[in-house]
């Protein structure tokens, strides 16, 4: 049971993270990763302190914890972006996407828990 929950949510996080993936852009710097990440690690936190403020099921968290959201949000893609932006000579763009990716991507893992603890 626990691999169909993983399975069809990681289905439904990878057809989230493509759709994102199809919206108009352009440029040099991966704003587009970076938004599914800092979304991703939003959604963890608040469904994090939602199991703990509600106790959700475990199966439920299962699904949407490493299902969704692991389906959804890409560290390979976030790490090779940065491998590609460091060997096309943008070390000062690689740097900041590093930067804002991580610190920003634990910033809204803290938001969501706390966002959830205030108002679930």
């Amino acid at each position: 049971m626990n691999f169909l929950l993983v399975g069809a949510g990681g289905a439904l996080g990878a057809i989230l993270r493509y759709s994102i993936g199809q919206i108009p852009y352009r440029g040099d710097f991966p704003a587009l990763t970076l938004v599914t990440n800092l979304l991703g690690a939003f959604l963890i936190g608040f469904i994090s302190g939602a199991a703990e403020k509600k106790g959700l099921s475990d199966n439920l968290v299962l699904f949407l914890k490493t299902g969704v959201c692991g389906g959804f949000t890409t560290f390979s893609t976030f790490s090779l972006e940065s491998y590609k932006l460091i060997q096309s000579n943008h070390l000062i763009l690689s740097i900041i996407y590093i930067v804002l990716s991580v610190g920003l991507c634990l910033a809204g893992v803290f938001l969501g828990m706390l966002l959830a603890k205030k108002i679930l």
